[in-house]
This record gives structure tokens, sequence and C-alpha cells, in this order.
């Protein structure tokens, strides 16, 4: 089994203690390739030197909503910096950027900067990792206002089937994580198990997002053999056909292969 992770915070600090041993476990059990994506300006130099330590690990450049509140950056001046970033070094999508109804900054704040990273992507010709919580007409209506060229990726997403295959028909495929193993989860895994299969990539999120069973933990990109076979199980179809197939999505959304 060969898998890709398309969404791991590889870079935070709970990695520090243990990160090799993380990623040769990860190399053990199938998965090959992290797609790392920073959440905040500070963070983006140190991601970059992660990332040139390992050919299997690439990076993403965006400002997450979490973190918009203490940036304080204008929308032009968050563009020139990830334009600058992606020139100097090599991103495979702008991210994690997107909007979240559920935290105190409110989305009037948050927009103005998505938006410019909406922008960016088209201009720039990259994908965009969309972090969605809450939030799902706003991020639709802007989403169908720019219509980015490349799509992206709805990260963790919980939404509907019929909300999953809007955002698919705009060229955005979405992030299966933790959150299927769930039984809780009813309408999120009736969307994963709904959706083409061609319309959906696989992701720890790790640290966060902790599968059943592991609540309380250190989430791990190691795990993502084990959302796969969530998935498999709910569409009924086997492991082997479910990493295939996302592992092919990804590299496709994110074309790894010209990096």
């Amino acid at each position: 089994m060969r898998l890709i992770d398309s969404h791991c915070h590889f870079d935070f600090d709970a990695f520090d203690p243990d990160r090799h041993r993380v990623w040769q476990q990860c190399r053990q059990v199938g998965v090959e390739r992290l797609v790392i994506p920073a959440v905040s300006p500070p963070r983006w130099p140190a991601l970059r030197e992660l990332v040139a330590q390992q050919r299997d690990w690439y990076a993403a450049i965006g400002l997450h909503p979490w973190w918009v509140a203490e940036t304080e950056i204008a929308p032009a001046e968050l563009q020139r910096q990830i334009a600058q970033q992606v020139a100097e070094s090599p991103c495979v999508a702008i991210g994690e950027c997107g909007l979240d109804g559920a935290i105190v900054t409110p989305l009037a704040e948050q927009e103005p900067l998505f938006r410019a990273q909406l922008a960016l992507a088209g201009e720039l010709k990259l994908p965009l990792i969309v972090h969605a919580c809450r939030c799902h007409s706003e991020l639709l209506r802007l989403l169908k206002e720019y219509r980015p060229s490349r799509g992206g990726v709805i990260h963790a997403f919980t939404g509907s089937p019929e909300i999953a295959r809007e955002y698919w028909k705009l060229g955005f495929y979405l992030g299966a994580g933790g959150t299927i193993t769930y039984q809780r989860a009813a309408k999120t895994r009736r969307a994963f198990a709904a959706l083409p299969l061609e319309a959906i990539l696989l992701e720890s999120d790790a640290p966060d997002m902790p599968l059943q069973g592991h609540q309380g933990q250190r989430n791990s990109p190691e795990y993502l053999p084990h959302i796969a076979a969530a998935l498999a199980g709910l569409r009924g179809i086997s492991v082997a056909r479910v990493a295939e197939q996302t592992r092919r999505n990804t590299e496709r959304l994110f074309a790894l292969d010209e990096f």
C-alpha cells in the first residue's frame, strides 16, 4: 500500500521530539509523502527548512483563519509575502487558508485575507488548501466568484453529500480524515460513501484530528492507513483501491511529479 498524507502539520512543535522516528514508521506502513501546509507567516521559514531535508515532504504557504487576528497584515502585503516565498522555494499550494465561523475573529475580518489568497492562487496557478468550518455558504459564494483555475481541496470536510458535490463541481477535492472513523459522524460518513472516489484525498491533519479510540492523544501521519481502511469500509471496496486512487488524486491536484 502506497499512501500520501495530503494535510499534515509535521512542522508543529508536537513532532520536535521524535519527527525522524515518526517518519520512519510512516514509511514502514506505506505513507510515502506528506503535504505540509503552513498556518502563519512566522512559521514559513522553518517550514521551508524542514521540507528541504526530505524530498518527499512538500510545503504549502498560507495564512490560516485561526492566526488572522494575531498576524495583523494587510491583504496586499500578505499577497506580496506569499508570492516571495513561492518564488524563493517551491510550494505545491496556497494554504492553509479559508474561513471559520466558529472562532472569535469575525468572518468580516477573515474574508479580505482569504480573498487575497484566492486571488493569488489564480495568479500563481496554484491549488488551494481550504479550511472551512461553519461557513459553507460564504465559502461557496467566494469560490464561485473567484473560480480558482487549479481548484484545491476542502480540508477536513464535515458537510453533507449535497455540499460536497457543490465543491466537487467547482474543482475542489474533499479531504477525508479522522472524522470518518467516528460512528456519530453520520452525515460526513454518508458524504464520503457517496462521492466519486476520484474526488477524495486522504489526510491526517496531525497532530490534530485524532481517530476514534485515540481521543486526547497526538495524531500522527503513521495512522493514515486506518483512515484509508475506514473509507474502504464505508464504500465497500478494497483498501488497495482507496490507496491507489487517492494517491493519484493527490499527485494530480498538487502536481507532485513536477517537484
